[in-house]
């Protein structure tokens, strides 16, 4: 079993993710003592902007090797990437895809689950949405026996895995309206918010973890000025949590945890 003792998953659809959107509370919680990992689902090679990579396979590779060069500068305890088709997600079997998300919860068994909310995050990616409904019914399935069965038990990165129930799920909330050239979403309806976090200096951080991603500087060029709000706090909205607790009583992301 991990040994750490308070742990926090934060799941993921495309490098990048890590950083722009959870960035601050992957190193809050990294400076809090908690283990943190990373999952993401794609390598990103079926993005926008390329840097002049010749093909797909190339572009994930640089992209790839950018995630790496991020996680170091948000201290991330490990990170995964899994093979799944950038921009496809919508069109895997959802069931196996869950599977996998739960395989990930009983192995590292964290506490705290982070990702996206139901609205796709800033450019409304529709890979967001799938990763957020995939990781809300993982969270709620890991802990039951009943639902992937064939895992009980079995090795998966060195140990065999068990049921276990996280503690709290949070949604990533977009502070700001999206960054597509589609004037007529910005009245879309977005995540709401339960917690504001001001990030202080961490925020040139996550920053400069954002900048470790190459190929994708062009959306910082295509957003300008109205990014940097993003970059100076995060917001997230408490989706689950133990017992009744009001929305209104959660103190934070890390608060209540209790360590097993």
């Amino acid at each position: 079993m991990t040994t750490a003792a308070r742990r926090l998953l934060c799941m993921t659809a495309h490098p990048d993710d890590e950083s722009g959107a959870f960035g601050g509370a992957l190193m809050l919680a990294s400076q809090q003592g908690f283990e943190t990992t990373l999952v993401c689902l794609t390598d990103g090679q079926a993005a926008h902007f390329r840097e002049g990579a010749e093909d797909n396979g190339a572009l994930g590779q640089k992209r790839r090797a950018e995630l790496k060069a991020a996680c170091e500068v948000l201290d991330i305890t490990r990170y995964e990437v899994l093979d799944y088709p950038d921009g496809q997600l919508a069109h895997e079997k959802f069931y196996e895809l869950v599977g996998d998300v739960v395989a990930r919860i009983r192995r590292w068994r964290p506490q705290v689950v982070l990702t996206f909310g139901g609205d796709g995050g800033v450019n409304l990616h529709r890979d967001h949405i799938v990763v957020s409904m995939a990781t809300t019914a993982a969270f709620h399935w890991a802990g039951r026996p009943e639902f992937f069965p064939e895992q009980i038990g079995v090795a998966f990165a060195g140990e065999r895995l068990t049921p276990y129930t996280p503690q709290k799920l949070y949604y990533s909330s977009t502070p700001f309206v999206s960054v597509r050239a589609r004037p007529e979403l910005n009245g879309s309806p977005t995540v709401p918010w339960s917690l504001s976090m001001e990030l202080g200096p961490l925020g040139e951080r996550k920053f400069q973890a954002f900048l470790q991603h190459e190929t994708q500087r062009g959306v910082i060029a295509r957003v300008g000025d109205s990014i940097r709000e993003h970059f100076e706090r995060e917001r997230y909205l408490l989706a689950a949590a133990p017992g009744l607790l009001h929305i209104a009583d959660d103190a934070g992301l890390f608060e209540g945890i209790r360590e097993d």
